[in-house]
C-alpha cells in the first residue's frame, strides 16, 4: 500500500510539474524572483511577498486557504499546533522545502517508547497537492512573522497562470 501512495503521489506531483507555465520574471535586490505573480527566493523556494501595506501576494492567500481547509483540523489554527500534531510554524524554520513535500505526499510514521506520531500521505488528495507550494509558502510567512494571525485582509488577485496550473491540476 505504501509504494502505491509513493507511486500515486509521485506521478500526481509530476503531473503538476509538468502543467507550470511561467511567461514573464522579474528580480529583487533581496534576490527573491517573480514569475506571473508567484515568488521564489535566492534559493528558488517557494516564498511570501507582502507589500508594505500589508497586502499578500495570492499564492500565500490561497496557502491560507488551503491550510485552513486540509491541515487546521490537526496542526490548529495558524499552525500553531495541538496537542495531536506539532505547531508547522515552528517545523518549517528547520525543514526544507523538500522534505515538506515529502513528508506531505508520502507521509511520515514515529513510533518509539515515548512517542507514537503518525502523519498520513497527502500524495493523491488534490486539495492538498496542488496547493503545495501555496501552504509551504503560507506557513514560512507566519513562522518569518511576516504575516498576522487571521485571515489576510488584503491580497493580489491570482494571475492568469495561476488559474491555468489549478484548472489544469484539479482536472480528474
Amino acid at each position: 500500500m505504501k509504494d502505491q501512495t509513493q507511486r500515486a503521489g509521485a506521478f500526481l506531483l509530476a503531473a503538476v510539474a509538468a502543467v507550470f507555465v511561467f511567461t514573464s520574471v522579474s528580480f529583487g535586490a533581496d534576490g527573491k524572483t517573480e514569475e506571473d505573480g508567484k515568488f521564489s527566493d535566492k534559493d528558488g523556494n517557494p516564498t511570501y511577498n507582502i507589500k508594505p501595506d500589508g497586502t499578500t501576494d495570492w499564492y500565500t492567500f490561497s496557502g491560507f486557504r488551503r491550510y485552513h481547509a486540509e491541515c487546521h483540523v490537526c496542526h490548529g489554527p495558524e499552525g500553531l499546533g495541538s496537542t495531536y500534531a506539532p505547531a508547522l510554524v515552528d517545523s518549517v524554520k528547520t525543514l526544507s522545502y523538500e522534505d515538506f513535500q515529502a513528508v506531505i505526499i508520502q507521509g511520515k510514521r514515529r513510533i518509539g517508547a515515548s512517542e507514537n506520531s503518525v502523519m498520513p500521505s497527502f500524495g493523491t488528495n488534490r486539495n492538498v497537492v496542488c496547493y503545495l507550494d501555496d501552504i509551504w509558502i503560507y506557513l514560512k510567512a507566519r513562522s518569518d512573522g511576516a504575516i498576522p494571525p487571521g485571515r489576510p485582509a488584503k491580497k493580489d488577485p491570482p494571475s492568469a497562470v495561476f488559474k491555468q496550473n489549478e484548472e489544469a491540476c484539479l482536472k480528474p
